[in-house]
């Protein structure tokens, strides 16, 4: 990993984090559900009420991949959780061991700043990244099904509840 480095990011790295979240979705093949946009994604990354943070990636000090996460909370340990919701490592550089560098810093982030757990999702077509998970030692957790609101559903949601 010559020339290979991890960075938090800074809000002038806002365009370079939307770039790589297109190349996400193009990747998980839903490349016209990209709605995030630079003024967004500075608010929510930068902003007073902050919602997740990213990590990226960088090689000869070009881009080439990144991590967003945030936290979740366990009842059942009683601590936080480290929640990483996208890890994407361009195409074209797979199989330098950047992806398991971006994990590795999650880990000591988690553990810097007492996590109980880590956990993502993955698509389940996506063996690749299914096996990959899997020789780092995480588990499928199978018993759970994911549900989702969308701000359609929850706007309908909340106002069901309005007296």
């Amino acid at each position: 990993m010559t020339n290979f480095e991890i960075r938090t990011t800074t809000e002038a790295d806002v365009p370079i984090i939307l770039s790589l979240i297109r190349e996400l979705a193009d990747y998980e093949r839903a490349p016209d559900a990209v709605v995030a946009n630079e003024a967004g994604l500075r608010e929510v990354l930068f902003g007073p009420r902050r919602s997740a943070e990213v990590l990226l990636a960088l090689e000869e000090g070009e881009p080439v991949g990144f991590a967003v996460y945030f936290y979740n909370f366990s009842t059942w340990l009683g601590r936080p959780g480290l929640y990483l919701e996208d890890l994407f490592v361009r195409p074209s550089v797979r199989g330098k061991g950047y992806g398991r560098a971006l994990l590795e810093r999650l880990a000591q982030i988690a553990q810097e700043r007492g996590c109980g757990r880590m956990e993502w999702a993955v698509l389940d077509w996506n063996d690749p990244a299914i096996q990959f998970y899997k020789k780092l030692g995480a588990e499928p957790m199978t018993e759970w099904t994911v549900f989702r609101l969308t701000q359609e559903g929850i706007a309908k949601l909340a106002a069901s509840g309005a007296a």
